[in-house]
């Protein structure tokens, strides 16, 4: 069975400075509770990702691989989790310009739990958890 989580920011920034964060994963430690972030493959993590990389996240203890499949400048930023306690995990974060300027930033997920009867646990947590990752992302993109 899938579950969903949606949580909503709102950013200072226009959606170019959003989605640029978003797109460089050397950015991430910076605004959210990650740890690093690595590139497979070796590539920079400063540099632009592109669909078909696959990011690699430490926080803690916990490692994880994301890969990009869909980037729309600007607009939308959507990955995979490729492993973990999930059977699939989709995430996608729509960015819309704000009324009277900014950004208005929906991130949504869906996944299904391996363990069973674990989702939603997983739905509490990931809904905390990916606040604090809009949150952050939205006071990095709009501080100057």
């Amino acid at each position: 069975m899938p579950y969903t989580y949606t949580v909503t920011s709102r950013s200072s920034a226009d959606p170019a400075a959003v989605f640029e964060a978003l797109t460089r994963a050397a950015t991430w430690p910076s605004w959210s509770p990650i740890d690093a972030a690595a590139i497979e493959g070796g590539a920079d993590p400063r540099d632009r990702q592109r669909a078909g990389d696959t990011r690699i996240f430490r926080t803690g203890r916990n490692v994880s691989r994301e890969r990009i499949v869909e980037l729309v400048a600007d607009r939308r930023f959507v990955y995979d989790n490729l492993g973990g306690p999930f059977r699939s995990y989709r995430g996608t974060v729509e960015l819309t310009p704000a009324p009277g300027g900014g950004t208005e930033i929906a991130w949504r997920g869906v996944f299904e739990a391996k363990p069973r009867f674990t989702g939603r646990f997983w739905q509490w947590y990931l809904t905390r958890f990916m606040q604090r990752m809009a949150d952050g992302l939205a006071a990095y993109a709009g501080k100057d």
